[in-house]
């Protein structure tokens, strides 16, 4: 099942992989990567990642706005009224840090999404070229392929929490409780990645911080679709309007629970 927009929005994000993200991986000068806020870098490539993107998806259908990362940087009244209409949410360098440090972990990633809920998502692995995607009530697909979220089928599962926008007796608290139940595994730093192992099977838990829409709007489907949840320690799903921190992403509802009874119970 594709949406009807399917075949273009890949070609679209193959062609800005080709032709932007990956000519300047490891090839950026000094200049080119900029600090927009503690630990949170912008290079050249997002921006005309970006442009690219969004010139691509408008021309598409001129009546679906679109949301970029960088654009909302720079003018944050852009973000408001997600929850209404329809709109593009476009991340076009996710792990940006990786990126610009020459690690091979970063992904490109669009959404579509409808009064707040996303119905179609697609995560493009530049480096591999392996494309995620899901469309709401139609399944997860991973190059083609309709995948279930599998456990990693370790001894105990395997959670990998955001720790590094806390403080460090929080961090130690939260690690020591995971470390009693959970393999604790390392942080790609990069969502695209990260919901990509939660439906692949090689991580069972994600405990995310930052909850930012074009951080989790695309993975967040693509891994409900796979038969995970992605949910605040309350219960209720997550919302692409909704920006509390400390969300919980996991392989399937029995992972959830157990999760947020070790994490936060």
């Amino acid at each position: 099942m594709h949406h009807p927009h399917h075949e273009a929005v890949v070609t679209l994000m193959r062609r800005v992989a080709a032709e932007i993200v990956l000519p300047r991986f490891r090839n950026l000068g000094a200049d080119e990567i900029e600090e927009k806020a503690a630990d949170d870098m912008v290079t050249v490539a997002d921006r005309l990642s970006e442009a690219a993107l969004t010139e691509g998806l408008a021309a598409l259908d001129p009546t679906i706005r679109v949301i970029g990362e960088e654009a909302v940087a720079a003018d944050a009244r852009l973000v408001a009224g997600i929850e209404h209409g329809r709109a593009w949410i476009i991340d076009p360098i996710d792990g940006t840090n990786n990126y610009a440090s020459g690690i091979a972990t970063f992904g490109i990633m669009i959404a579509l999404v409808e009064d707040g809920e996303t119905v179609a998502g697609w995560i493009l692995d530049p480096v591999t070229d392996r494309l995620c995607h899901a469309i709401r009530g139609g399944g997860a697909h991973v190059d083609g392929r309709r995948v279930t979220a599998q456990p990693s089928g370790g001894e105990r599962p395997s959670a990998v929490l955001a720790t590094y926008h806390l403080d460090a007796a929080t961090e130690a608290e939260l690690c020591a409780r995971a470390g009693r139940v959970f393999t604790v595994a390392p942080m790609p730093r990069c969502a695209a990645e990260q919901y990509a192992r939660l439906v692949l099977g090689t991580n069972d838990i994600a405990l995310f911080q930052k909850t930012l829409p074009w951080d989790h709007a695309a993975g967040s489907l693509l891994l409900r679709e796979a038969g995970g949840v992605v949910r605040w320690p309350d219960g209720s799903d997550y919302h692409v309007a909704d920006q509390r921190r400390g969300m919980v992403a996991a392989a399937s509802p029995a992972l959830w629970d157990e999760a947020v009874a070790v994490l936060f119970g």
